[in-house]
């Protein structure tokens, strides 16, 4: 059995998948570690058991104490690879000490996935471990979409644009292999990326996971003259500014509400609606930018928890592309499955459940050629 372990900023999910399955023989997950857990195990909710106050090692080592059988190795997302890693590697010393160099990038999710690695070292010593990282999918790209126009010295040392969420990514590249896809991974986190044949193109996020798309409690793109009036006419601090962008501004900043699209959707407060109208006018405007790094789109795809759930911003987002020729069949969409286009139409929308598990188990299972 393969275990992944896919840590997020306060939260956990844990699987058990046999090599070559698509789906988990086992799943769980932990939501608000370090506050109230919750704990869900196969779909069900655990009511009256929950792990230890802790952080996410302690969370980990509560879930291994349940699993229903032990590991052959155990494979991790990490966000953030650098320009290092462009496919998945085994877990060593060496690279871990690349790992914990780029905390400062990812501080939200790197040191959580690090803590789990520890957490399996610890519980079963010797265990193959796999790193598997969200950076990359996206280091097929061309050079010129990984720039930024900063000094030379900046970008050979490594100031480039990197993006993320690559194992949702590469999942939907799997699924939607051919032509030009634009894919919408719309959670808590959410980012666009353009794929030609199978290969990403152009993203939205950038050098941190800040960049881009509006986002749940994150900011997304910025005018940096902004930041810097801020910090110097304001006052605020380099790590004030950060907690502005990072966890006081997107959905919850706009609406003033909460960074859930669930909540905004049943509020009937202008500044809910002003707040989810934003999050999709900024979604469109980002799609021109990615549908012109393809040279056209021949498939929408949505995907992420927002992606597959939430039928309004689906709804709003095709809208507002009809000049590309997305057509949205109103009907399919509110079902959220099947083919979502008007028939006859030439731009296929699609809705693709994110399985950042599965990719990670099918890595392990190739990486270390197991039966």
């Amino acid at each position: 059995m393969i275990l992944v372990l896919n840590a997020g900023s306060s939260s956990l999910r844990c699987a058990l998948f046999r090599p070559g399955a698509a789906e988990p023989a086992w799943r769980a997950h932990i939501a608000v570690i370090g506050l109230q857990p919750q704990v869900t195990v196969d779909g069900v909710v655990l009511h009256g058991e929950a792990p230890p106050p802790g952080d996410h090692a302690a969370a980990a080592r509560w879930l291994f104490e349940r699993l229903p059988s032990a590991p052959s190795a155990a494979g991790h997302r990490i966000v953030h690879g650098g320009l290092r890693h462009a496919a998945p590697v085994r877990l060593d010393p060496e690279v871990m000490v690349a790992l914990k160099g780029l905390v400062p990038l990812a501080p939200a999710h790197q040191p959580q996935a690090l803590a789990c690695i520890r957490a399996v070292e610890e519980t079963w010593p010797g265990l193959p471990q796999v790193a598997c990282f969200d950076t990359a999918f996206h280091r097929t790209q061309d050079r010129l979409a990984q720039l930024y126009p900063l000094p030379r010295a900046l970008i050979d040392e490594g100031f480039v644009r990197f993006g993320f969420h690559g194992l949702s990514y590469a999942h939907v590249a799997r699924t939607c292999p051919h032509g030009r896809v634009l894919s919408a991974h719309l959670g808590h986190g959410a980012s666009l990326c353009a794929i030609r044949d199978g290969r990403s193109v152009a993203t939205t996020m950038g050098f941190t996971t800040l960049d881009g798309l509006m986002m749940g409690t994150r900011s997304g793109a910025v005018d940096p003259g902004l930041l810097l009036y801020l910090i110097r006419e304001q006052g605020l601090s380099p790590d004030a500014v950060a907690d502005l962008l990072n966890e006081r501004s997107g959905l919850l900043g706009v609406s003033g509400i909460s960074d859930d699209v669930r909540v905004l959707e049943a509020s009937e407060a202008p500044e809910a609606r002003e707040a989810l109208d934003l999050f999709a006018y900024r979604i469109v405007r980002e799609a021109g930018s990615l549908i012109a790094a393809l040279g056209g789109i021949d498939a929408l795809v949505f995907t992420g928890g927002i992606g597959e759930h939430a039928a309004h911003i689906r709804a709003a987002v095709c809208h507002d592309l009809a000049f590309v020729g997305v057509s949205l069949n109103e009907a399919a969409n509110a079902r959220g499955k099947g083919h979502l286009e008007e028939d006859g139409t030439a731009v296929k929308i699609r809705i693709v459940p994110s399985n950042e598990e599965g990719e990670i188990a099918r890595s392990v299972s190739d990486l270390l050629d197991l039966p």
